[in-house]
């Protein structure tokens, strides 16, 4: 069982923001791209660190639902069909504690890769699509 304890798990207006505070009064509203691309699934995390996989194109993502999973963490359905990451209270927590370092490396992951936030241009040019997403991270 997780150490951390939500108080608060709110999706905002947009969708494109989720409010996450916790008992020690840790609070985050944490982007809904952000999010995305840090699922902990295994299509994007791969099942090693050397498979984790950049996933560009997900700058106007939202997310649609928030499900509970047991009393452990929440399960996120994004627009792009992508709903197979399962949120620990942990792992949310860390995300927004860790959020500016881990934005910065995802941002210059990127560009090392020559892909972009924005879903016209997130696959390189001469590489094809893979999957539902739009995006080459062949995770559908």
């Amino acid at each position: 069982m997780s150490e951390r304890w939500p108080t608060e798990i709110r999706l905002l207006g947009d969708k494109r923001i989720l409010r996450v505070a916790f008992e020690d009064g840790g609070r985050f509203d944490l982007p809904a791209e952000y999010l995305r691309v840090s699922s902990p699934s295994a299509e994007v995390q791969g099942h090693s660190p050397a498979e984790r996989k950049i996933i560009g194109g997900k700058r106007g993502v939202a997310i649609l639902a928030v499900e509970p999973i047991g009393n452990y963490a929440v399960k996120l359905a994004f627009d792009d069909r992508h709903d197979t990451g399962i949120f620990g209270w942990d792992y949310l927590y860390d995300l927004g504690r860790e959020y500016r370092t881990r934005w910065k490396n995802y941002l210059a992951e990127l560009e090392e890769r020559g892909l972009s936030r924005d879903r016209a241009a997130s696959v390189p040019v001469g590489q094809a699509s893979g999957g539902g997403c739009g995006d080459g991270c062949g995770c559908h």
